[in-house]
C-alpha cells in the first residue's frame, strides 16, 4: 500500500545518508543474526534479509515510505490473528526435536512476529521516533538470537550490530540537535562526505572502546551461575544411537551427518592405534538389537579434590593422558572417554554447579561394563576434564592368557540370540581353523572381516529376520555395526567372551587448537574381547573408510574450529575456575615479564659500560669531547634551541602541505604569529591597541616595510575577509623578513 498523501518524508538534515545507511544496516544485521542461528525456517531466513536489503536500497536513494502508519498497523494486527496458528502448527512443525517442543515453537512464533513488526515499521518509517522504535526492535532481535545460539558467528554479527547501533544513535543525536536550528544545514556534497567520514570514525572508536571495556568486565567481574533461562535449552537432540537399546542400522544413520558432536582438547596427538571415544558397552543381542543388562550399578561421588574417581583406577596399566571434552547436546546419558577413565571433573548436574544441592548430586553412575553415565540428562552441552589410561596390547601375554573365565563373564558375554543361523558358528570355526589361542582367533576374525568385506552406508536388499546372516553370506557389505556385531557373535560361538561398544572414532586432529574434531560421521561400533588377567582389549573389524583430502578450505575450517573451541572454553564455559586460572597466568606472566625486563636492562647497561670503556681506551684523545658536548647541550637547552628547531620543522611542513591545508585561514594566523615573533626579537613590538595594518605602517625600515606590508595585506584578507590564503607566498615573505633582519642591527621600533 502506498503512503498516504499526508505522509511527509524525513527532512534533509546533516549526515542524512550516513543515518539512513546506519539504520538500514542495523535492521539487516539483526535479521541476519536471527537467520544465522539455524533455528528459523528457510523461507524466513531468506525473505527477511532480502526485504531489509530492498528497503535499505530504496531509502538510501531517498525514496518515500512504502506504507503508511495505518497500513503498517493493519499488517501487524493481521499477523496477530495468524499468531496462534503459527505457534501451534507452523512453528511446531518447524521446531524439529528440541527438549521442549511447545516452548521452542512459541519462541519461534514470537521471533516471526518480531521480524514482521520490524519490517512493517521499517517500510513505514517517516520520523526519528520510528527510527528509535526500529532500533529497539533490532535490539530485541539480538536478544532472541542470543537465546537461540551461542556460537562464534553470533559474536561476529553482534560486533557488527554494535557498530551499526552506535552509528545510528550518533546520527539520531545529530539530527535531534539540528532540528529547528536557525542556520540551515550544510548541503554541499563534499561537506556531507567529510562529516560522514568523521562520524564513521567516531562510531568505530566508540564501538571498539565498548568491546574492549566489555571484554575486560567479562573476564574480571565475578562469575555467577545462570538463572532460570540458563536451565532452558532449545538445542535439538542430535542422536539416539547411544542408549542401552540399539537396533542394527542406527549408527549407520548417524554417520550420514557431518555435525560436530564434540571436541576433545589434548594439546598434542595421541599416539595410540586403538584410540576410540568410548561411550556405552552392550552385552545382549537378540538377532536385531543390542541391549545392556549389566548389573552392579555403582554411584561415583565427587571427592574432596573435586574429581570423580573410578574404581581400581591405580591398578590399570598403560599410557596416561589428560584431556578436556566439549560435548554438544546428545540424546544419551552416556559420556565419552578414551580408554579406561581414571578421574573425571565437570558439572554433570545440568544446573548451577556452585550450590550445595548441586554439589550433592554431581556424580556419575557406572556398571560392570565400565560405561559412565550422567544421572541427570539435560540435553545441554557439557564440558568436562578427564584422566584416562590406554591399555597396551601385549600379544605374547595375551596368547598365554588362557580360558579361565569367571561364571559372571561366561553367563553375560557368551549369550547368543535364539534361532541363530547355523552357518555363523560353522563360518567362525572355518576361518579360525589354524588359530590356537583365543587371541589368535580374535585376530583372525578381525582380519578376515576387514579384508574380505566391504564398507558401505547404503545397504541394499532386505535383511529379513536375520540381518547378521544377510550381511555375512549375501551382501558381504555394511557399516560398522554389522562388522562389530558379526565379530562379537562369531567370537561368542567360539567360547570367547566379547561385547559391542558404541562411541566415536578419534576424528580429525586440529594442530592449531590441539584438539580432535569429532563429528557425527565418526560414530562407530567396535568389539571388546575379554582375556583373563588382561581385561578387555579393543578389536575393530570394520575396514577403514576413504579419508578426504586437505586444501585451503580444510585449513580454513581448522582455524574456525580453533576459534570455536576457544569460544566454548573462554566464553561459554567461562566460570570462576577459569577466572582463577586467568589471574594466576597473568600474575605469573607479569612476574616473568618483570624479571625478563630487569635482566634485559642489566645486560644492556653492562654492554654499554663495556663499550664506553673500550671506546675511551681506543680514542683517548677524544675523551675530552664528552664535556664539550655536555656544555653545548646545556647551552642549547638554555636558549631553547630544540624547541626552535621543532617549531621551524612544523612550520616548514605546514607550508608545504596539500592545497586544502595551505588555504586554511588558521595557518595564516600561525604564520602571522611567526612574523610577530621574529620582529619582536629585533625590538619591533606590536602594541595591544594596534591593528595589523597600523603595525605594518609603523615599520619604517626600507628593507622590512614592503615585505611586512604585503604579508599583512594577505593575512588580513584571508583571516577576516574570507579571501583565499596563499600560504606559499606568506612563507616566501617570511624568508625575506628573516634575511632582512640578519643585516639590520637590533633597534627599537
Amino acid at each position: 500500500m502506498a503512503a498516504s498523501a499526508t505522509t511527509t518524508a524525513i527532512p534533509a538534515l546533516p549526515a542524512e545518508r550516513f543515518f539512513r545507511a546506519s539504520l538500514s544496516l542495523l535492521v539487516l544485521t539483526s535479521i541476519l543474526t536471527l537467520a544465522s542461528t539455524g533455528k528459523l525456517d528457510l523461507f524466513t531466513s531468506l525473505i527477511g534479509p532480502l526485504l531489509a536489503l530492498h528497503k535499505g536500497y530504496r531509502w538510501w536513494h531517498g525514496r518515500p515510505a512504502e506504507l503508511s502508519h495505518r497500513a503498517a498497523t493493519w499488517c501487524l494486527l493481521a499477523y496477530l490473528a495468524f499468531f496462534p496458528v503459527d505457534a501451534m502448527f507452523l512453528s511446531r512443525f518447524l521446531a524439529g526435536g528440541p527438549s521442549n517442543p511447545p516452548l521452542f515453537a512459541l519462541l519461534l512464533a514470537v521471533v516471526h512476529f518480531l521480524i514482521v513488526a520490524m519490517l512493517a515499521r521499517f517500510y513505514s518509517a517517516t520520523s526519528d521516533r520510528d527510527a528509535l522504535f526500529l532500533s529497539m526492535l533490532a535490539f530485541a532481535a539480538i536478544l532472541a538470537a542470543a537465546i537461540l545460539t551461542v556460537d562464534t558467528l553470533f559474536l561476529t554479527l553482534f560486533f557488527l550490530f554494535l557498530l551499526c547501533g552506535v552509528s545510528t544513535f550518533i546520527g539520531l543525536e545529530l539530527r535531534r540537535g539540528a532540528t529547528g536550528a536557525l542556520s540551515p544545514a550544510p548541503t554541499r556534497r563534499e561537506t556531507e562526505r567529510k562529516l560522514s567520514r568523521a562520524l564513521s570514525l567516531a562510531a568505530l572508536s566508540v564501538a571498539m572502546g565498548a568491546i574492549l571495556l566489555g571484554g575486560m568486565f567479562f573476564f574480571f567481574f565475578p562469575r555467577f551461575s545462570a538463572g532460570y533461562m540458563g536451565r532452558v535449552s532449545f538445542s535439538p537432540s542430535l542422536m539416539t544411537g547411544f542408549t542401552e537399546d540399539v537396533e542394527l542400522g542406527q549408527i549407520g544413520e548417524i554417520k550420514k551427518s557431518s555435525t560436530v558432536v564434540m571436541r576433545v582438547e589434548t594439546d598434542k596427538p595421541i599416539g595410540y592405534e586403538w584410540l576410540r571415544w568410548r561411550g556405552i558397552a552392550l552385552t545382549t543381542f537378540d538377532g536385531k538389537r543390542w541391549s545392556s543388562n549389566a548389573g552392579k550399578p555403582q554411584k561415583l561421588q565427587t571427592k574432596a579434590d573435586g574429581w570423580i574417581h573410578t574404581p581400581e583406577a591405580a591398578n590399570v596399566p598403560g599410557q596416561t593422558i589428560l584431556y578436556t571434552v566439549f560435548l554438544e547436546p546428545v540424546a544419551t546419558d552416556a559420556i565419552f572417554v578414551p580408554g579406561r577413565a581414571l578421574s573425571l571433573q565437570g558439572n554433570f548436574t545440568g544446573g548451577a554447579a556452585n550450590s550445595f544441592a548441586a554439589l550433592q548430586r554431581n556424580y556419575l553412575v557406572t556398571d560392570e561394563t565400565e560405561t559412565l553415565k550422567i544421572p541427570f540428562r539435560n540435553f545441554s552441552a557439557i564440558r568436562y576434564a578427564g584422566i584416562s589410561r590406554l591399555p597396551p596390547r601385549d600379544a605374547a601375554k595375551l596368547r598365554t592368557a588362557g580360558t579361565d573365565y569367571s561364571s559372571e563373564i561366561l553367563s553375560t558375554y557368551l549369550q547368543l540370540p535364539d534361532g541363530l543361523d547355523r552357518r555363523i558358528p560353522e563360518f567362525a570355526r572355518e576361518i579360525t581353523t589354524n588359530s590356537q589361542t583365543p587371541f589368535d582367533k580374535a585376530l583372525r576374525i578381525e582380519s578376515y572381516l576387514r579384508t574380505r568385506y566391504a564398507y558401505t552406508l547404503n545397504l541394499t536388499g532386505k535383511p529379513g529376520q536375520d540381518p547378521l546372516a544377510h550381511f555375512l553370506f549375501e551382501t558381504r557389505a555394511g557399516h560398522c555395526e554389522y562388522f562389530a556385531s558379526a565379530m562379537a557373535i562369531m567370537a561368542r560361538t567360539l567360547g570367547i567372551p566379547s561385547r559391542e561398544v558404541n562411541g566415536f572414532l578419534p576424528g580429525e586432529y586440529n594442530d592449531l587448537a590441539g584438539d580432535y574434531i569429532v563429528r557425527a560421521s565418526d560414530a562407530h561400533s567396535w568389539v571388546e574381547v575379554y582375556f583373563p588377567g588382561n581385561g578387555w582389549q579393543v578389536f575393530d573389524p570394520t575396514p577403514s573408510s576413504v579419508e578426504t583430502g586437505g586444501g585451503f578450505l580444510r585449513r580454513l575450517g581448522l582455524y574456525a574450529d580453533w576459534m570455536e573451541i576457544k569460544w566454548n572454553e573462554w566464553v561459554i564455559g567461562y566460570d570462576f575456575a577459569h577466572q582463577m586460572a586467568l589471574a594466576q597466568n597473568l600474575q605469573r606472566s607479569s612476574k616473568n615479564w618483570g624479571e625478563s625486563a630487569r635482566a634485559w636492562f642489566d645486560r644492556k647497561q653492562q654492554d654499554s659500560m663495556r663499550r664506553l670503556k673500550s671506546w675511551q681506551l681506543q680514542h683517548g684523545s677524544l675523551g675530552y669531547l664528552l664535556p664539550v658536548m655536555l656544555v653545548l647541550l646545556l647551552a642549547a637547552l638554555r636558549y631553547n634551541v630544540p624547541a626552535e628547531v621543532v617549531r621551524r620543522i612544523r612550520l616548514f611542513l605546514r607550508i608545504r602541505a596539500s592545497a586544502s591545508t595551505r588555504s586554511d585561514p588558521q595557518l595564516a594566523s600561525r604564520l602571522y604569529g611567526e612574523l610577530l615573533r621574529m620582529l619582536s626579537r629585533r625590538g619591533l613590538l606590536r602594541g595591544e591597541a594596534q591593528t595589523p595594518f597600523e603595525f605594518a605602517a609603523a615599520v619604517n625600515s626600507p628593507q622590512l616595510a614592503p615585505a611586512v606590508q604585503e604579508f599583512t595585506h594577505i593575512y588580513v584578507h584571508a583571516r577576516f575577509g574570507g579571501a583565499p590564503c596563499d600560504t606559499t607566498r606568506l612563507g616566501q615573505l617570511l624568508e625575506q623578513v628573516r634575511a632582512a633582519l640578519r643585516t639590520r642591527p637590533h633597534t627599537s621600533q
